[in-house]
């Protein structure tokens, strides 16, 4: 078979659990459903799981669970929400992982993905380490197995994080077309031939070579067929979808592969019935032998990588301006309403990099006191995150601090270390993508930030809510009713709050 097909689904919502109770808030926008995440694990999730393929009568005569068929990555923190809310979903989409693999020579169809989907250029290193870090163990505890692909956010790229992503044991990355700057063909003084815009043969896969000699692979999807699964109605008809991807083979005589990437959600949520195509379509090409339905990592086992790659710095799938849209006011938006602006994001980022500047000042002089390497110790901590049990705590413990802590040290160490994931967690991307700062997406990021405010001032003299708010206050919402970014702050945020706080290592979600 010299022919493959691999469409993938990135499945994400961001963090939604209010921070002081470890719970979805209700949200009055997903009614009748409580929240979005139930509202999207209906329509799509757990639709995806068991979607029916009817016959000509419109009954249905089998169903299919489509993450068999489809490469796909979740969202750790919408992973975890699905352990707990919809158990009988969440196992479907592990089990489909094991069959996948069983059918594509030990590669299985999940990819992992950047744990709370912050945009990794405009992280620091460190920021970057510990979301790939918790990214990976996340897949590990969840699938079992080691990832081999990661998802980055927005698929927000740049050379460092490929090389995290390396040396953490990574393999390989998804990027659109347009963020291939340009290519060659391995061999001895073969020149690099300069790209057009999504003019990279999508068909193959690409290998980078990165600092430090770490080799990594990437692969880049067919835009014209994502975007026609994305936004022009192809999932209304699974021949359609099973016409065009067929369609897309070049006429020579080597092994190619046709992948598409969009928001999983596209599959149920954003197209009604949208996971009926899929199931049609995949199954139709998969019946008759059309092509291979598998995933980027058996491709790659299949083909290798004789092409090499380089890329746009600092570049996105999302934005036409690379990673503005999670810093300025670069044009990209949802509502195009006249006079409305996106300055505000700069200001959301500048008081969320003073804030973490704070805590990460408290974290490593209170925390170098307690733990023999704090950061490697908030690396580590995603294991309590995942299971905050006594044991994994002692565990914890036992391998990160310095010495015997008292029961006061201890509750300061977990106090410290929830500062730490609250202070990534305002990082979201959905902070910014959005139109204004009144937006549920902003105010979810803000109520982290207060949460990890709380959580660091025992040990801090000066008080840091009210710098937070005047950076915060110089942020003018669109809406003139909705005031400032310190009026949303007060309005929306410090309601939030619970009378009674324990820290508790739980993650959190929002829509796209």
């Amino acid at each position: 078979m010299k022919k493959f097909v691999c469409v993938h689904g990135h499945f994400y919502q961001p963090p939604r659990e209010n921070p002081w109770t470890g719970e979805v808030d209700e949200e009055p926008s997903a009614a009748p459903f409580h929240d979005w995440n139930e509202r999207i694990a209906k329509e799509c999730y757990d639709a995806n799981t068991r979607a029916p393929i009817l016959n000509a009568k419109g009954e249905a005569t089998t169903f299919v669970n489509n993450f068999e068929l489809l490469s796909y990555d979740i969202g750790p923190t919408l992973l975890s929400w699905l352990k707990r809310k919809s158990p009988v979903t969440y196992r479907a989409i592990l089990q489909a992982d094991k069959d996948s693999a069983a059918s594509n020579h030990g590669h299985g169809n999940a990819m992992a993905q950047v744990y709370n989907h912050i945009i990794l250029p405009l992280a620091k290193k460190r920021d970057k380490i510990t979301q790939i870090y918790w990214g990976v163990a996340d897949f590990e505890y969840h699938y079992g197995r080691k990832p081999e692909g990661m998802w980055l956010s927005e698929a927000a790229v740049d050379r460092e994080s490929l090389r995290v992503m390396a040396e953490h044991g990574i393999l390989y990355t998804v990027l659109a077309p347009h963020q291939a700057k340009r290519v060659r063909k391995l061999g001895f003084a073969r020149r690099w031939e300069s790209l057009r815009h999504e003019s990279v043969d999508t068909r193959r896969s690409y290998r980078i070579l990165l600092e430090g000699g770490k080799l990594f692979h990437i692969f880049f999807y067919n835009a014209p067929i994502s975007r026609a699964i994305a936004f022009n109605g192809l999932l209304y008809n699974g021949d359609q979808l099973a016409h065009q991807l067929m369609n897309a083979y070049g006429h020579q005589d080597t092994k190619q592969l046709v992948s598409t990437a969009t928001d999983g959600e596209t599959f149920g949520h954003h197209h009604h019935f949208g996971e009926m195509a899929v199931a049609y379509g995949l199954k139709k090409i998969q019946n008759h032998q059309l092509a291979r339905v598998t995933n980027f990592a058996d491709f790659l086992e299949h083909t290798g990588s004789r092409w090499e790659v380089d890329i746009y710095e600092k570049s996105s799938w999302s934005c036409a301006h690379g990673v503005e849209r999670w810093r300025a006011d670069c044009g990209c938006r949802m509502n195009h309403e006249a006079g409305w602006n996106q300055k505000w994001r700069a200001v959301l980022r500048e008081a969320f990099d003073w804030l973490q500047g704070e805590v990460d000042g408290v974290f490593e002089t209170q925390g170098g006191d307690l733990l023999k390497d704090p950061w490697l110790a908030r690396n580590e901590y995603v294991r309590v995150m995942l299971d905050p049990s006594d044991r994994e705590r002692k565990r914890f413990l036992s391998r990160n601090a310095k010495r015997a802590l008292s029961v006061e040290d201890e509750l300061k160490v977990w106090r410290l270390m929830e500062a730490q994931k609250f202070s990534l967690f305002m990082y979201t991307s959905c902070g910014w993508f959005f139109d204004d700062i009144s937006g549920i997406e902003p105010a979810q990021v803000m109520k982290f930030a207060l949460r990890a405010i709380e959580l660091v001032q025992p040990d801090v003299k000066k008080e840091l809510e009210p710098a937070f708010s005047r950076i915060l206050a110089q942020a003018k919402s669109n809406i003139p009713e909705m005031g400032t970014g310190k009026d949303v702050f007060e309005r929306f945020v410090k309601s939030a709050k619970a009378p009674s706080v324990i820290a508790s290592p739980e993650g959190a979600k929002q829509s796209r």
